[in-house]
């Protein structure tokens, strides 16, 4: 096949490309428009040049088309693509920081329910990465901008990143060794009689792929918990991680049988007295060695609001 008239532009600071415009050559006629520019476009799939049609950035001598629609050459057409969403993924955007501590070689962050840690599917913009970057432009230069460990996007609290390469090894090797102190504060559902330690591998739930679950063959994890606070159908724990694993915490409680309140994965059968818009857990305090200067440091986050409002709820219940 060959394109009669083919201007390409691309951005390479993550922005949509310029408009592709060409004439559809005779060889094409009687072939569907999705399957012309699949044909045309070698560099686009399919799948996405078809939904570029549903969204009307592809006209056909000026007007919208279907997928569907036949050419028969000699047509003129415009395509506006999409920017493809893992450009826009390590691009600096304006968002609100807690910074609780800041260096030249770290960065405490206390992060509020809602915000997703790193861009992915679903989530390429808007992201704590994102919100680092136009923080500290520096962090492009390293690995997932000085990410070293992640929190849930609805769980709120502390997170530590990295800023130099130096530090970041550092870091890793301390979540390893285990000298990283990472606490929890947890609302579970139900009487949690006495505190007490969950040792259980956790890998990805064999029927649904985007849980995890307690399995043998998951990774070694290990959750330490304490109550300090009971009420009538809740109980509130502190809970210290040896491990870091996905959903480590959500899981571990729900296999004893005390899922988080609000936790709409692990916590959805029989629902909870109390409704809560999100699974209760905030990281409440972090502690860690300097990774330069090896002195002590300890940070603690205050309960959120909407935490704090969940316990006057629950002792007013109890």
């Amino acid at each position: 096949m060959k394109i009669s008239t083919l201007e390409k532009n691309y951005s390479a600071n993550g922005a949509a490309p310029s408009a592709i415009r060409l004439t559809v050559p005779g060889d094409c006629a009687g072939l569907r428009l999705d399957q012309a520019l699949a044909g045309l476009l070698h560099q686009y799939s399919r799948t996405r040049l078809s939904a570029w049609i549903r969204e009307a950035r592809v006209t056909v001598n000026g007007k919208p088309a279907q997928p569907r629609d036949k050419v028969w050459g000699g047509e003129a057409i415009t395509v506006q693509p999409a920017a493809d969403p893992h450009s826009l993924a390590f691009s600096p955007e304006a968002i609100p920081l807690d910074v609780v501590f800041e260096d030249d070689t770290l960065l405490v962050v206390d992060k509020p329910a809602g915000l997703v840690v790193h861009p992915g599917s679903g989530n390429w913009q808007g992201t704590l990465l994102n919100a680092l970057l136009q923080h500290a432009p520096s962090l492009r230069e390293i690995p997932r901008a000085g990410i070293v460990h992640r929190l849930d996007k609805e769980t709120s609290g502390l997170l530590v990143v990295a800023k130099t390469l130096i530090a970041q090894t550092a870091l890793v090797r301390q979540l390893q060794a285990h000298t990283v102190t990472r606490e929890y504060a947890a609302i579970a559902r139900g009487h949690v009689a006495r505190g007490g330690m969950v040792e259980a591998p956790i890998g990805r739930h064999p029927v649904h792929r985007t849980r995890m679950a307690v399995v043998a063959h998951g990774k070694a994890a290990v959750t330490h918990y304490e109550v300090l606070e009971r009420y009538a159908d809740a109980t509130l724990l502190r809970c210290r991680l040896e491990t870091g694993r996905t959903h480590q915490i959500r899981v571990h409680l729900a296999s004893i049988g005390h899922p988080l309140i609000g936790d709409p994965v692990y916590g959805s059968r029989g629902g909870s007295a109390v409704p809560f818009h999100r699974q209760a857990l905030h990281a409440e305090r972090l502690s860690l060695p300097h990774p330069v200067s090896g002195k002590a440091l300890d940070w603690r986050s205050p309960l959120p609001a909407d935490m704090q409002q969940l316990i006057a709820t629950l002792r007013a219940r109890a």
